[in-house]
């Protein structure tokens, strides 16, 4: 058994999410806090339950995910995880935040490199569902019927495929051939909004 805690981060209302244990094992999915009050509000609950962060997983890399980086990553001395794809807009980033007026610098970390198919800590295992980005990954808990889906699928909605590297037809059919070919059961964790199923997606979804 896994427990998910979400944060809402940033401007942008980023979904960051705690996944951990019974051993007080914790990964953290797309760390967004943007400023010091929210890395407080972060920090506070990962102090407070004695949590232990082992990694940081990755769903993407655009600015929104990962304004905690640094922090997390530094804070708490681990390593980051992405799909390979996923570098080239992390390298980025730095002039993504320029474009919305914020600041960001890569950090000093070590990148470990996630593909379709891997298992990662807790039995999540890694969808490869590309379209929003290139390098874009889902979180999958198969026993638990819960993934944590960045943004590729919403409630009601699909990512934005209008940014650099995004492509709607790859994006359509990562999610009918991965997603909605599941049961109607699993809870989907996105990376904005609330949750969702995709049973409910499949029915009600006006872009599949």
């Amino acid at each position: 058994m896994i427990y998910s805690k979400n944060f809402i981060f940033s401007p942008f209302e980023e979904n960051t999410y705690v996944l951990y244990d019974d051993l007080k094992n914790a990964i953290v999915i797309d760390p967004g806090m943007e400023n010091s009050s929210e890395e407080e509000e972060f920090s506070n609950f990962i102090k407070d339950n004695g949590l232990k962060i082992t990694r940081i997983l990755l769903t993407h890399a655009h600015l929104d995910h990962i304004f905690g980086l640094n922090y997390v990553a530094q804070t708490y001395k681990v390593n980051v995880a992405m799909h390979p794809d996923s570098i080239d807009v992390l390298r980025s980033a730095p002039f993504q935040a320029e474009l919305y007026g914020f600041k960001f610098t890569l950090g000093d970390y070590k990148i470990e490199t996630i593909d379709e198919g891997v298992d990662v800590e807790f039995g999540l295992k890694a969808l490869f569902v590309p379209g929003h980005v290139p390098g874009h990954l889902i979180f999958y808990k198969e026993d638990q019927k819960e993934m944590w889906a960045g943004d590729v699928l919403f409630r009601g909605s699909i990512g934005r495929t209008d940014l650099p590297g995004g492509d709607h037809d790859l994006l359509i059919k990562g999610i009918k051939s991965k997603l909605l070919t599941l049961d109607d059961e699993i809870c989907v964790h996105s990376g904005h909004g609330p949750d969702t199923f995709i049973g409910f997606e499949r029915k009600n979804n006006p872009f599949l």
